[in-house]
């Protein structure tokens, strides 16, 4: 009994931590849908909010999921071979390199945009363009995808892969395309679906560095909520929602699957090892 009524009571508080953490979220929403949300759902739902946001906003959206995948080919570009060299090296150096890597996730987005903006804001073409604000959003999540395609190659022994593959005379791009990237496969999604993620919703930097014409999400965002009426601004909430929940549901389905993945590696190491004794 007595472990039956803990059970109950942990439930219980769980839901109602979700309930604390997900009904400002409902009502948000329904803020948006809502014909007027002072009166509440008496007076109707309506998507009249949403068409008006997007009529106001559109621009801000496309301009977001511009940069935002523009950062994802950066940092693909720059974040797996430097991943795989750290991988590789190993020892203190490249540990130093990490951190120096991850070190602008510890500090704050307001930080880097002004360093930015003292750096290179005198070029004015480059300053007034979208492409200022994609160079903060590489810095920001640089690490995540660092680190996310790290986690995997640190977890498998991919030098002998690459050993074997190098025996039957694979050259070393033969053996970075056809054995490295696949074993990673699973780092580089998850790494992919964070910097999307992320780069969609940073405010700091994106508020910071953005000008009157390279507006994007989150600052059309703020601006909906500073000078629109409040079902304005949950219809742009709304928006955002139905972009970023499916990224978030993504990267929880794969992380399941990495977990998966390195559950059977642990189980072949471990019959392998029987094997061989």
């Amino acid at each position: 009994m007595p472990r039956r009524g803990l059970f109950w009571a942990q439930l219980l508080f769980t839901l109602i931590l979700c309930a604390f953490l997900i009904v400002p979220v409902v009502l948000s929403a329904l803020a948006g849908l809502t014909e007027n949300f002072f009166v509440g759902l008496e007076s109707g739902l309506t998507l009249r909010w949403v068409w008006e946001v997007w009529g106001l906003y559109s621009q801000t959206i496309y301009l977001s999921l511009i940069i935002a995948f523009a950062c994802l080919a950066v940092t693909l570009l720059l974040g797996v071979p430097t991943a795989y060299v750290l991988a590789r090296k190993g020892g203190r150096v490249s540990r130093l390199i990490e951190e120096t890597i991850v070190l602008p996730v510890a500090i704050p987005g307001l930080a880097i945009a002004l360093a930015l903006i003292i750096t290179y804001g005198g070029f004015r073409d480059f300053r007034a363009s979208w492409a200022f604000i994609l160079v903060g959003h590489v810095l920001y999540t640089l690490p995540f995808m660092v680190r996310s395609v790290l986690a995997v190659l640190s977890s498998m022994n991919f030098r002998e892969l690459e050993e074997g593959a190098a025996s039957l005379g694979a050259s070393f791009w033969q053996r970075f395309w056809t054995v490295i990237l696949p074993n990673a496969r699973p780092g580089i999604l998850a790494g992919s679906l964070m910097v999307v993620t992320l780069s969609i919703g940073e405010f700091n930097l994106t508020w910071m560095l953005h000008t009157p014409v390279t507006k994007a999400l989150p600052v059309g965002l703020a601006d909906s909520y500073a000078s629109m009426r409040l079902e304005v601004a949950s219809a742009y909430t709304l928006i955002f929602f139905v972009m970023i929940i499916p990224l978030l549901l993504a990267m929880q389905a794969l992380s399941r699957e990495n977990r998966v993945i390195a559950t059977k590696r642990a189980e072949r190491a471990v019959l392998q090892e029987r094997t061989a004794t």
